[in-house]
């Protein structure tokens, strides 16, 4: 009891105003110094580091420091903080085991359990969670979703509740979800997948649970929501909603802060060097797309395809859209099950008005297919992409179009080893040839939804099937695959390619229950 009044003090000793700073703003000249001159490989590891003393040592000893001709910027920080630790990348594979005995034990491994580091960039949490593994080593928000349909799977209904618990304590503590439990991360939120992760808790126990969140599904609305009432003029935008109308509104992706991304900063600052472009758009238009967890995608660049020309911000996105009406429909749910029509009625009523805006702006009759649409330019976006599975999957639209759709995603996506996530070829990672588990399950669901199973659980099986020749290959479960040809990595990005891995485990046993089932019946 007396650990747990601690831990807790702690915990809201940390949410005080001047903890919550980011270590760029820490340490300044050090930091810069430390990541452009390149310390460590990967621009995340410095922002993971954990201080041996306190931030004003560590400067004041630098500044001392770095005065000496022999002054040794990687020594320097050898001596002051501690290199965050990756246990994933210790453990050995058995694989004669089954792919889903190792993922079954991999769920441990990757679970981490409420702790505080003094100074640190991580956000301390109440209860346990997953993580995604590899140099992922904090809890993201929409990975958690499909990590949770793993563990519902594995039968692990009190995980689910931790998980939730802890991104209902964000929502109060910060106000919103953010990217991940990181200092860095606070100025941008990812997919906004609270309100799924609410129904399934609710699955596992009762409805009750809805009622139980009702406080933080309202908040997380109003995150997504601020400024709704100060564009007043079609194509006007704050922060996260666009008016595109006299009535609809609807949302894109943002972050609060034009600067480098710290965990990235190298990058960017590179970045900013290659282009003509004001650097505060240029960082906006790049964080907005890691909100959008595709960062980086040709869904946000213009036809060149080149990452200096990103526009997230200009883009309302069919997918963000689809996750805010299901926001939508579960806070009416929740009120309806509380006996407050009037509330349930309006929220309902909004869902409608959300469903009736994502048909008009992203149905493109041309194309037959679900599409972003940039309202800068005032039409859709040339890209198709896998986003255009989930109006299936929210049953957005009616059986026609669902047909369309699929037609297209058989036809144009589907591979060897699932489905591409775009069509077009380039040096990022969320295109073609990639394939990635959210994706796959969002897309199998939705067809699902609309009564083609047998092409659902065939893009199933093929998922499966790669997921199991790369772990008998490797020993791992990837962040993402090849699924044009699975003895290539799958490729593209800022960082190398990362195993563990979250959200691939989670989908994996869910569509390995799926296939199996399908079996049985055949049988």
């Amino acid at each position: 009891m007396r650990k747990s009044w601690f831990l807790s003090f702690l915990i809201l000793l940390f949410y005080s105003a001047s903890a919550q700073k980011s270590p760029e703003k820490i340490y300044g000249e050090l930091f810069e110094v430390v990541q452009m001159q390149q310390v460590f490989e990967d621009s995340k590891t410095f922002v993971d580091c954990i201080p041996k003393y306190d931030p004003d040592t560590i400067l004041k000893n630098y500044y001392r420091e770095k005065k000496s001709p022999d002054f040794d910027l990687s020594k320097f920080v050898t001596q002051h903080f501690l290199k965050p630790c990756t246990p994933s990348t210790d453990y050995l594979s058995d694989t004669a085991m089954s792919t889903k005995e190792h993922v079954e034990k991999l769920w441990p491994l990757l679970t981490r359990v409420p702790d505080t580091i003094l100074n640190s960039s991580l956000i301390p949490l109440p209860f346990s969670y997953v993580v995604p593994g590899g140099r992922f080593r904090e809890i993201y928000y929409w990975d958690s979703y499909f990590t949770m349909l793993g563990l519902q799977v594995s039968h692990d209904t009190a995980l689910i509740q931790n998980m939730v618990s802890n991104f209902s304590f964000l929502i109060r503590h910060a106000g919103f979800v953010p990217n991940g439990n990181r200092t860095y991360y606070l100025s941008r939120s990812q997919p906004p997948f609270f309100s799924l992760m609410v129904e399934l808790l609710a699955k596992q126990k009762s409805d009750t649970i809805l009622h139980f969140y009702l406080t933080d599904l309202l908040k997380e609305y109003e995150f997504w929501m601020n400024g709704k009432d100060s564009v007043n003029t079609p194509s006007s935008a704050y922060r996260r909603v666009v008016k595109l109308d006299r009535k609809q509104i609807l949302n894109r992706y943002w972050d609060d802060l034009p600067e480098p991304r710290p965990e990235s900063f190298r990058e960017d600052m590179l970045l900013s060097l290659n282009t003509n472009r004001k650097k505060d758009e240029l960082f906006r238009n790049i964080r907005a797309a890691c909100e959008s967890g595709w960062d980086f995608s040709s869904r946000w660049l213009d036809e060149s395809k080149k990452l200096e020309t990103i526009h997230t911000i200009d883009i309302i996105p069919v997918d963000l859209n689809c996750l805010l009406m299901h926001l939508e429909q579960t806070i009416s749910e929740a009120y309806e099950n509380i006996g407050d029509n009037e509330m349930a009625g309006y929220y309902r009523d909004l869902a409608k008005e959300r469903k009736k805006a994502i048909k008009r702006y992203c149905w493109n009759k041309k194309q037959k297919f679900f599409l972003d649409y940039d309202f800068v330019k005032q039409s859709n976006t040339p890209v198709k992409s896998l986003a255009a599975g989930f109006p299936l999957f929210f049953e957005v639209c009616n059986k026609k179009k669902a047909r369309l759709v699929k037609d297209e995603l058989l036809n144009n996506f589907l591979s060897e080893g699932g489905l591409f996530t775009t069509l077009n070829k380039t040096a990022q990672q969320w295109d073609y040839s990639n394939g990635w588990a959210p994706l796959q399950y969002m897309v199998i669901k939705g067809l699902l939804n609309y009564g083609h199973t047998t092409e659902a659980v065939a893009i199933a099986e093929r998922w499966v099937r790669i997921n199991d020749g790369v772990f008998k290959m490797t020993g791992k479960m990837l962040e993402k695959y090849n699924v044009k040809d699975p003895e290539i990595k799958g490729g593209g990005g800022e960082y190398p390619l990362q195993d563990g891995f979250g959200w691939t485990n989670g989908v994996y046993l869910k569509l390995f229950e799926m296939v199996c089932n399908k079996q049985e019946k055949k049988r």
